[in-house]
């Protein structure tokens, strides 16, 4: 008997509630909360302190604009990303959002760690390059966050002292740089690290003799390292910069103690700020064969399985045209949105260099193996240019791991 009273209150008490519920929907209901919310966890890997306060200025707007969303960044150093995402991964202990260098995009995702966006952003009025190397098996792992690409700085009273003009071509780039070097200074130099962002400032001169990123073991390949190895040997290029990212390259030039560097368009907005006297100016990088830059930038990456809507929902506001045009102005980036970047530098002299430049950038991958074979690569011209092999030696080595790689 108890227990049928206890089933008969509880019955009791479920109509009640559902009759209350068909009686609240009979007047107007209040609109439950909607839309994604959540907080957002972003990792990015700029060094860079202007580029990180931009990042943080648009958060701050973001989070200051609605109170669903919660964003906030994290930086991890370059050399340590690729590594922390794939124990993240393992681990289970991934961020929400990445922004991460575009070539490595098709190897996490064919790895599963990025979520298909596919038809949830809108990316028909980028640029084809930037979206392919966000793009596997023609679904969409990405937005592309801004490009950029690579071409020679030079200080014009350096120059000048040394009685030298702009090198175009590598014989002259080696005169050059050898004539520039003095005391503390340095004729030339770029980031020669042995990772991806050494990967990307050599293979300028791989591309210039003609050949591609997979024939560092041909007559070219050999010919690239020899051109390093030279600009080693006459003293016109400094061995340190093996421990050099860009941001350290970008500051020894600053600093006077480089006379020339290969950077990118994005040191222009630092380097206008801290030395806003310094005579500099920049220029194509010297050519063997063909003229040839990198195309560099990021993409944004949303992790699979984490708060997917509401990093989708940062995106939107990240890539709207005044948010965009601020980061690329802050950060020196071309935006990967066509309908954004036109007329974005309007007659600025320099950053028109970097523009007329991207006909000649080229690309790293996309190819989900990219990050072993920028690997073999960033070893043979460490080992060149540290004395520790020949560059026949080393190609020949770089090309076998290649080969491996590519099942050749």
């Amino acid at each position: 008997m108890k227990r049928f009273v206890m089933v008969l209150m509880v019955v009791c008490l479920l109509f009640g509630a559902f009759a209350g519920g068909k009686k609240e929907n009979a007047k107007t209901t209040a609109p439950a909360a909607s839309g994604p919310s959540g907080d957002v966890v972003i990792w990015y890997y700029w060094e860079t302190v202007g580029h990180q306060k931009a990042l943080d200025h648009i958060i701050t707007e973001f989070n200051n604009k609605q109170s669903a969303i919660k964003v906030s960044a994290k930086y991890v150093p370059f050399a340590d990303f690729k590594k922390q995402l794939s124990i993240g991964a393992a681990a289970s202990e991934l961020p929400d959002l990445v922004i991460l260098d575009n070539p490595d995009h098709a190897s996490y995702a064919s790895m599963g760690i990025f979520a298909d966006i596919t038809g949830k952003f809108d990316v028909s009025t980028y640029y084809p390059g930037p979206v392919n190397s966000c793009t596997l098996n023609g679904r969409l792992y990405g937005v592309p966050f801004g490009s950029n690409d690579l071409v020679l700085f030079y200080n014009e009273d350096m120059l000048k002292e040394a009685g030298v003009s702009v090198p175009t071509t590598w014989n002259e780039l080696l005169d050059a740089a050898a004539k520039c070097t003095k005391g503390n200074v340095s004729g030339f130099a770029h980031s020669s690290l042995q990772n991806e962002e050494g990967t990307f400032n050599f293979l300028t001169w791989l591309w210039s003799t003609g050949a591609t990123s997979y024939e560092i073991g041909t007559a070219n390949g050999i010919k690239a390292l020899t051109q390093v190895q030279k600009m080693v040997q006459n003293g016109g290029m400094t061995v340190e910069a093996i421990n050099w990212t860009q941001g350290d390259t970008m500051n020894q030039f600053i600093s006077g103690n480089l006379a020339m560097m290969i950077n990118g368009t994005w040191q222009i907005p630092t380097m206008r700020q801290e030395v806003p006297n310094m005579h500099w100016n920049v220029a194509p990088i010297p050519q063997d064969k063909v003229q040839a830059s990198g195309l560099g930038g990021e993409n944004y990456a949303v992790i699979a399985g984490g708060n997917e809507a509401a990093a989708i929902e940062f995106l939107k506001y990240a890539t709207s045209k005044d948010v965009c045009l601020y980061m690329m102005e802050k950060m020196g980036y071309i935006s990967s949105d066509s309908t954004i970047a036109e007329g974005q530098f309007g007659d600025d002299p320099v950053y028109q260099v970097f523009v007329d430049e991207m006909k000649y950038a080229g690309a790293r991958g996309p190819l989900p193996e990219w990050p072993d074979i920028s690997d073999a690569i960033s070893l043979a011209f460490n080992e060149v240019m540290t004395g520790a092999s020949t560059p026949e030696k080393a190609a020949a080595k770089a090309q076998a791991t290649i080969d491996a790689i590519l099942g050749k």
